[in-house]
């Protein structure tokens, strides 16, 4: 539900402060509201460009002291923005539980974490998600729906994937366990664990060579697991496209149709601008006489 229309998270006055303020962080449409959320993208930007300088050794090591104040101030910045978002809703839980909530509440979180953790700070850098409101400020929402079909086709495959890992799941714990026995220990397969490792990199096509079969045996079965990844790589892909290939049909299937149904026999899925019941005449419901 978007912000604005959510009864919960409507300016907590109509009128006031308040209510300025609250157009100014919440909404995307005035100038003030335009230039306050640009604003905020290029400072949180800035905040993780300071963060990626300080993980650099040689960085950290000659501006420690500094890059720590800096990100203090803006930790700060950032948690008196937090603070006014709270303030200036009706129902301040319903955003601090919100997904923008919580990203907000996430990148201010490291800092203060990071008195009682040292090295939290580092988990700053999960600061840069707050760029996802670029989306809301340049309208593209619309991308996001698009992103919703793509999430869907995933959603609808979901068992299908879920076959397909169980069997390549099935195929690692066989291949793991036969290496096992086949090179053991003395070659660097130490336990099962370890040889499903390898069994995982090998059907992946992968290939890190941490760990090589020695035997003759092994390198035949090795090679029969590459050619099995080489098979098998592919499925998911497949699953996956074909359900998105079927969203995509039904998306255009209902752009075509409408869902008006004929009084006389009933039928549906008539094009928008038909008159009359491509079946037996009758004039459809909406058209005039």
């Amino acid at each position: 539900m978007p912000l604005l229309l959510d009864p919960q998270l409507n300016p907590a006055s109509e009128s006031g402060w308040r209510r300025r303020w609250f157009d100014v962080v919440f909404r995307h449409d005035t100038w003030r509201a335009r230039n306050f959320d640009l604003a905020l993208i290029a400072v949180i930007l800035t905040s993780v460009i300071v963060i990626m300088l300080d993980s650099v050794a040689r960085i950290h090591a000659k501006h420690a002291a500094l890059l720590y104040l800096i990100e203090w101030g803006f930790t700060l910045l950032f948690t008196a923005e937090y603070g006014l978002r709270l303030l200036v809703v009706r129902r301040w839980w319903r955003y601090a539980f919100s997904l923008w909530g919580l990203i907000d509440l996430l990148s201010i979180l490291p800092t203060y974490l990071s008195l009682f953790l040292p090295g939290s700070q580092s988990l700053l850098a999960v600061r840069i998600l707050r760029m996802l409101r670029l989306f809301r400020i340049l309208k593209m929402t619309q991308y996001v729906e698009e992103g919703g079909v793509l999430m869907g086709a995933l959603w609808r495959s979901r068992r299908k994937i879920f076959v397909f890992v169980c069997a390549v799941l099935t195929i690692t714990v066989i291949f793991g366990a036969v290496m096992y026995v086949v090179e053991g220990p003395e070659h660097g397969f130490a336990s099962i664990p370890t040889s499903m490792y390898w069994a995982v990199v090998t059907m992946a096509t992968v290939g890190f060579g941490d760990i090589a079969p020695q035997t003759t045996l092994g390198r035949f079965i090795t090679s029969l697991l590459i050619l099995i990844g080489y098979s098998i790589i592919a499925v998911p892909t497949g699953i996956y496209t074909a359900e998105l290939a079927s969203s995509l049909r039904e998306a255009s299937d209902a752009q075509r149709f409408d869902r008006r149904g004929c009084p006389e026999c009933g039928l549906e899925g008539h094009d928008p601008a038909a008159h009359f019941c491509r079946h037996c005449g009758q004039r459809l419901p909406g058209v005039m006489g």
